[in-house]
């Protein structure tokens, strides 16, 4: 069973930073790209950053500059260091992954499969 466990959330005043982090764990042969998104109180779910396998970044633009996502392969963690928070960045982060799986009953791997974290909240005071 694959999990997905984010951490590092809390509260924060405008300009501060947090820094997030997400373990994947279980069963894990490789994970493609990790995202983290965000959904703030009555808004949709928005992209924040991407890494993928290879370390390629995006970021949505309101983050840009302010924003760092990066992953740890041997720990099979991603972290998103925030800085300079805004009031706006207040929403719980979430972190997703697109995960290959081993089974070792049938010696194979499989996938991949999409997965998400439970969420984190943030909350940035002004």
């Amino acid at each position: 069973q694959v999990q997905l466990v984010e951490s590092g959330g809390g509260l924060v005043q405008a300009g501060g930073s947090l820094r997030l982090s997400c373990a994947a764990s279980g069963s894990i042969f490789s994970i493609n790209a990790i995202n983290w998104y965000r959904q703030a109180p009555g808004k949709q779910r928005e992209l924040v950053a991407a890494i993928t396998s290879g370390g390629s970044t995006n970021y949505a633009d309101s983050v840009k500059g302010r924003f760092t996502i990066s992953r740890d392969n041997a720990k099979n963690t991603v972290y998103l260091q925030m800085n300079s928070l805004k009031p706006e960045d207040t929403a719980v982060y979430y972190c997703n992954a697109d995960i290959n799986s081993f089974n070792p009953g049938s010696w194979s791997v499989e996938g991949p499969l999409n997965y998400w974290g439970q969420g984190t909240l943030v909350t940035v005071s002004s």
